[in-house]
């Protein structure tokens, strides 16, 4: 048989997202049996000389300046969307608009009116169209969702997610633009929340209404000087010149699922000592599960149903060739990364474009989480409980 033609990407954007899904289009092919052979065709990024070394050092074939001249190629198939939040409805319509599938980096949109937008335009061109909760695609995370299925923990009751950084609570910490509302939406809040909530909707079920408490902490931060970006305060700022931060450093929410069961969220980048600890605990009426991101190859497993003499937390270290995706990478014991979720997104999405078949968490996925986060900022400005609008799918039923 012939060999499938190329699957030929654009990835805009060349920072920290620009890398880890740099390096999963490289290393898909190599540990996946993908249905069609990988072509990185350009890279976008602002500065012209940054984009060349970018392009040199992950392996792609030319640069562009401008997202609108990287959409408008028509040597692309793929447009990988990798830019702050602010620019993720523009890159992406403009995608679909052109007949490019779109994978999106989290949030999907910097607001619901901008990710319904952006749903619209993924279905009304017929294209693929996946948002990268990455989360989804540790195994441990798929085998939380396999023991749930089984009913091995019964009726859920209880979800409680905490996701916790440090990385901004130096007060010197320059004003990069997570920190800037209309660049980034908002804090933690929406960067961090946005996979919790992900993960809630994966493995318990849609959120139905949401009280949220969100707090700041630093009012104002020096202007950024050269490199400050993500995790990085690069170098110090050349002024005493400072700019006011507009975005919460701090969110608490409750919410009810549709199911009858309760949760809570924390998230926050001013928890010392913690650098990206995402954990879950969820309870339920035959046992329970917990899992946390800074010991991503284990997951905690309860179950009402052992013998009483014998009950107890177990850890079951999830790197058997039997568990999700890690029969792909290496012998049993020897634990995978962060990276690989992203290695795990792209071999799924490649799939999905080949098959034709839908991938999840998709742009219907990603506007979810964006009704979850809008209401829960609307409960903090007002102080009340707040129901999470339902969502219209493109083929026009709420959900």
């Amino acid at each position: 048989m012939p060999e499938a033609s190329p699957l030929r990407i654009g990835i805009a954007g060349t920072q920290f997202m620009g890398r880890a899904h740099s390096n999963a289009w490289l290393q898909a092919p190599r540990f996946f049996d993908l249905p069609r052979p990988i072509e990185l065709r350009a890279a976008c990024g602002r500065n012209r000389m940054a984009a060349e070394e970018f392009a040199r050092r992950w392996g792609w074939q030319s640069v562009e300046t401008d997202w609108r001249a990287l959409v408008a190629r028509d040597d692309i198939d793929v447009i990988d969307v990798c830019v702050p939040q602010a620019l993720h409805a523009a890159v992406a319509i403009a995608a679909a608009e052109a007949g490019k599938h779109v994978l999106c980096e989290k949030p999907l949109a910097l607001t619901q009116a901008d990710a319904e937008a952006m749903l619209a335009a993924v279905h009304g061109a017929g294209v693929r169209h996946c948002v990268n909760h990455n989360y989804r695609r540790v195994p441990a995370v798929q085998l939380a969702k396999q023991l749930i299925d089984e009913g091995r923990i019964g009726r859920i009751y209880h979800w409680r997610a905490t996701y916790q950084q440090d990385w901004i609570i130096d007060p010197e910490f320059p004003l990069t633009w997570h920190l800037q509302r209309e660049h980034a939406g908002s804090g933690p809040h929406g960067d961090l929340n946005s996979h919790s909530v992900d993960l809630a909707h994966f493995l318990v079920g849609r959120i139905e209404s949401v009280s949220c408490l969100t707090a700041g902490f630093i009012d104002e931060r020096p202007l950024p000087g050269a490199g400050a970006a993500t995790f990085s305060a690069g170098t110090s700022a050349q002024s005493a010149a400072r700019g006011r931060v507009t975005v919460e450093d701090a969110s608490l929410m409750h919410v009810r699922f549709a199911s009858g069961a309760i949760g809570s969220f924390e998230a926050t980048r001013f928890a010392a000592g913690r650098k990206n600890r995402n954990r879950f605990e969820i309870y339920g009426s035959e046992g329970s599960l917990a899992f946390d991101l800074e010991r991503m190859n284990e997951l905690e497993f309860y179950s009402r149903n052992d013998p009483e003499h014998v009950r107890g937390f177990r850890t079951i270290l999830v790197t058997e060739a039997c568990h999700p995706y890690a029969g792909r990478w290496w012998p049993p014991g020897h634990t995978i990364g962060y990276e690989h979720t992203f290695v795990h997104t792209v071999a799924d999405f490649v799939t999905a474009i080949h098959t034709g078949v839908a991938i999840h968490p998709d742009f219907v996925d990603g506007l979810r989480v964006i009704a979850v986060l809008e209401a829960a900022l609307e409960s903090a400005a007002s102080g009340r409980q707040t129901t999470v609008s339902s969502i219209q799918s493109p083929e026009g039923v709420s959900t």
